[in-house]
């Protein structure tokens, strides 16, 4: 995949041609994201059974646009049982004003006003099995339905995958697309979110990604992680980190990491990486991170990073957690 560069003119975040939308995205080496219903319990991976994601569209992208979910249903061949199939997720999607630029809509749980802007198509899920392992479409939508955002040059679209009831968990993918039943992407589209719940993979070789946005503005962050099972380790790479080591939390409780931006880690992303530990191998690991700044204000993960994956260009050793 070719990386999406940008310019940063006037304080305006400039997207250019990337050639694949789907979430998550082939740099992220994710399988699956995940939700579970609202009765479960957090140990399974899943701290407030709420995920927000919000797909950007570029302002000169006119034509309809189509939010596809890939194995929308819970009780198929990919989801996880927790005794017996019960559960239903809610998919709801957002435009207008507010969809993003509300406070809340920024937040990392369902607090306050987060279902922010005008809800243009929802559906509730069970278990169908015509959806199961196959796609189901939002849309069309008119790009000028979303929000239109200057810092951003387009207009900005919201879905909330959210566990109505039940305690199973629904493993699912997004994929942003000019087309009904095809998954052709938004050119110069991107996704991102303030906190991403995922499915690690089993095999202990395949290493995960995701990719915080870092702006001018952030002098120091706190990287939490949620239930990762101390199923090996989580490094930070930048353009000016080689591999700093975080602290990792157990099961069904948080872990948190403090430490300053580097001058050179303005305007860039960040690569989060998770190793999974090669014995005992832990099946089925689910994980939810948040990254936030001096201000206790979320930052975003975008699918695409911003600038690239990030290179380390400078020759420094493992760095331990807090430095």
């Amino acid at each position: 995949m070719r990386n999406l560069s940008i310019l940063i003119i006037m304080g305006h975040l400039l997207f250019f041609t990337a050639h694949s939308q789907p979430v998550p995205a082939p740099d992220e080496n994710i399988p699956w994201l995940v939700t579970f219903g609202g009765d479960a319990c957090p140990s399974w991976g899943d701290d407030n059974f709420t995920q927000t994601f919000f797909f950007l569209i570029p302002e000169d992208h006119t034509d309809p646009v189509y939010i596809r979910v890939y194995n929308p249903v819970t009780g198929g061949q990919y989801d996880e049982i927790n005794g017996y199939w019960n559960t239903k997720v809610n998919f709801s999607v957002y435009g207008g004003p507010e969809t993003w630029s509300h406070p809340d809509a920024q937040g990392t749980g369902p607090d306050g006003n987060y279902r922010s802007g005008n809800l243009i198509a929802s559906r509730t899920f069970g278990y169908e099995p015509e959806y199961d392992a196959a796609w189901y479409t939002f849309g069309p939508f008119n790009p000028m339905e979303g929000e239109y955002v200057e810092k951003f040059r387009g207009n900005v679209f919201k879905i909330i995958a959210q566990g109505v009831e039940g305690d199973d968990g629904n493993l699912y993918r997004y994929f942003l697309s000019t087309s009904p039943d095809q998954n052709i992407p938004v050119e110069g589209g991107n996704a991102f979110a303030y906190s991403y719940t995922f499915r690690l993979w089993n095999d202990p070789s395949q290493v995960s990604h995701i990719y915080p946005y870092i702006d001018d503005e952030t002098i120091t962050v706190e990287i939490s992680n949620f239930d990762w099972d101390y199923d090996g380790i989580i490094r930070l790479v930048s353009v000016e980190r080689q591999g700093q080591l975080l602290d990792v939390s157990g099961d069904d409780y948080w872990a948190q990491n403090r430490f300053t931006i580097l001058e050179g880690e303005r305007g860039t992303s960040l690569d989060l990486q998770f190793h999974k530990q090669a014995s005992p191998v832990i099946r089925n690991n689910n994980v939810v991170v948040t990254i936030r700044n001096q201000y206790d204000q979320a930052l975003p993960f975008y699918v695409i990073p911003i600038g690239g994956v990030p290179q380390y260009r400078y020759s420094i050793g493992v760095r331990p957690a807090g430095n």
